[in-house]
Order: structure tokens, then C-alpha cells, then sequence
């Protein structure tokens, strides 16, 4: 089995950098690395470029022009370009854990997707977290966060270090299976019998529709909140569009009522992109 780790990002990239870092360190290694970058600038780019041989990571940028909000798209651009038969899916301003892929390939089975959990960070504590926090594992380290002012509650139990009470916790939890895009994991050839994330859908839910579709299509999920596990930096949401999002619950309506189980506008649809670049060279040449 080859894992293919995606990422999505738009110009955030310190907390891309911090994230990176945390793929750096994986107790498993053995993963490609796909930043699906929304049209960032050249900062991010340099960072990725820097980063690949830094942190001797296996990093493919997929990248198209800014056109306002695709991450749609450019995730599926990413699915299309990755290597791996297995796609593990985060956002670029989720550090993982050190356990996160191993997690994933562990839990990975035919007919099943993993919705693993993250915690989210107040802004104070994400402005804190260093690269060395997270090189050095502290960044996910319960006592070492509390000290940094922050205060989980009942949350706290997803940074169980235990493998075996996390399984326990993930089994009692009422909390629904979700495909969250900033921590799940699931088979290439299910991605593609469902179509891939659906186009048509802006910023709210995107990723609850792919799960849906899974779900419709015989693909169901695994509970991992408690033993795969991000910390999810603090950041504003100036996308948030209310006419989009209405569409949007309208549409995760229609999926849980009915057996809709491919993307309308997906992976099959998609076009020759001049703008399309992979590691900074044109995907598509022009013919002559």
C-alpha cells in the first residue's frame, strides 16, 4: 500500500511550514506528500521548495491561479497527480501527531474510510507553536499545551497516548462518523467511484458530501477521533459566503435522503488547466 498524504493550502505559510514539519517527523515515513495549494503566492512556493529538501520530504505542489475559492478543484487536481493507491487527507494548518500516518495505514481496510479527530487551537496557543514544538513533539504533549494557556475540557481525551484507550474512547464516543477533510483517509478506487469532491460546492461541507457519497456507495466509515489525531492552528474564515453555504446544505440534504453516490462535477470532469503546475512546471503543454 502507498500513501499519498494530501494537503490543502492558501496563503498560510507559516502554519504550512509548521505543518510540513510535522510530516517530517511521522514514526512513518513512507508517504508522498501532495500540497493541493488554492492559488498561493510565491512565498508558499519557496517554502515548499525549501522544504523538500530540508526536511528530506517526498513533496509534490500541485498549484493553480487564484480565482477565488477552488479548493474543490484543486483537491481533485491533487487525487489525479498523487502516487499513492491510499489517500490521507489534512488541511495546511493542521500539525499532526507523530502517530498520524502509521495511525491511518494501521486502521486502513478495504470498503472503509478513516475519520480520525483534531482539537482545535486558540489563537494565542497557535501563535506560540514553534517549529521546535513540533520537531520535538511537545506540540502535542497535554501538559506542555495546558501550560501554554490553553484549556480542552473533555477534549483532553483525544490526546490519549495510549493506542488501546483511544480504540476504547473511539467506540464509545456518540459523536457521528464524518469525513472531515482535515483528517480522514480513504482508498483511491473509492475516490474515483464516487467522482471525487463535487465542484460545485464552495467553502461549508465540501468533505461531508465526499463522505456521504462514500457512505451511498457502500464505503463506510471507521471512528479514530481518539487515535489519529491534529492540532488544528487558530485562523479567521473571511471566505465564509451565507448564499454558498445554504447551497451547500441543500445539497448534503439531498445526499443523506437520497443514494446520489457520484460528484456531479468531479474528478471525470476535469479539464485541461493552462495555469496547472506541478512542482512549478506546466501540467498541460501547449501543442505546437
Amino acid at each position: 500500500m502507498r500513501i499519498s498524504v494530501v494537503l490543502s493550502t492558501y496563503n498560510r505559510p507559516r502554519d504550512l511550514e509548521r505543518v510540513l514539519w510535522g510530516y517530517a517527523v511521522q514514526t512513518d515515513r513512507a508517504f508522498q506528500l501532495v500540497v493541493a495549494d488554492d492559488g498561493s503566492g510565491a512565498e508558499t512556493a519557496a517554502l515548499v521548495d525549501r522544504m523538500r529538501g530540508e526536511a528530506n520530504l517526498d513533496l509534490l505542489h500541485v498549484w493553480h491561479e487564484d480565482r477565488g475559492f477552488r479548493k474543490t478543484e484543486i483537491l481533485n487536481r491533487a487525487i489525479a497527480a498523487a502516487a499513492g493507491d491510499y489517500l490521507v487527507f489534512s488541511d495546511g494548518d493542521c500539525i499532526p501527531r507523530r502517530d498520524l500516518v502509521a495511525t491511518h495505514r494501521a486502521l486502513a481496510a478495504p470498503g472503509r474510510f478513516i475519520a480520525g479527530g483534531y482539537l482545535k487551537l486558540p489563537a494565542a496557543v497557535s501563535d506560540r507553536i514553534t517549529v521546535d514544538d513540533v520537531t520535538s513533539g511537545r506540540v502535542s504533549d497535554l501538559a506542555w499545551l495546558r501550560a501554554q494557556g490553553w484549556r480542552p475540557g473533555r477534549r483532553a481525551l483525544r490526546l490519549t497516548g495510549s493506542r488501546r484507550i483511544g480504540r476504547i474512547f473511539d467506540a464509545l464516543t456518540p459523536t457521528s462518523t464524518e469525513f472531515h477533510g482535515n483528517n480522514a483517509s480513504v482508498w483511491r478506487e473509492a475516490l474515483e467511484r464516487v467522482n471525487g469532491f463535487e465542484g460545485e460546492m464552495g467553502y461549508g461541507g465540501l468533505d461531508k458530501a465526499l463522505g456521504y457519497r462514500l457512505r451511498n456507495a457502500g464505503v463506510r466509515g471507521v471512528q479514530a477521533r481518539h487515535r489519529a489525531v491534529c492540532l488544528h492552528l487558530h485562523h479567521e474564515r473571511p471566505y465564509r459566503d451565507p448564499q454558498m453555504l445554504r447551497r451547500n446544505r441543500e445539497l448534503l440534504a439531498r445526499l443523506r435522503a437520497g443514494g446520489e453516490h457520484r460528484a456531479r462535477r468531479g474528478l471525470a470532469e476535469l479539464a485541461p488547466d493552462p495555469t496547472l503546475r506541478l512542482n512549478g512546471e506546466p501540467a498541460y503543454q501547449e501543442s505546437v
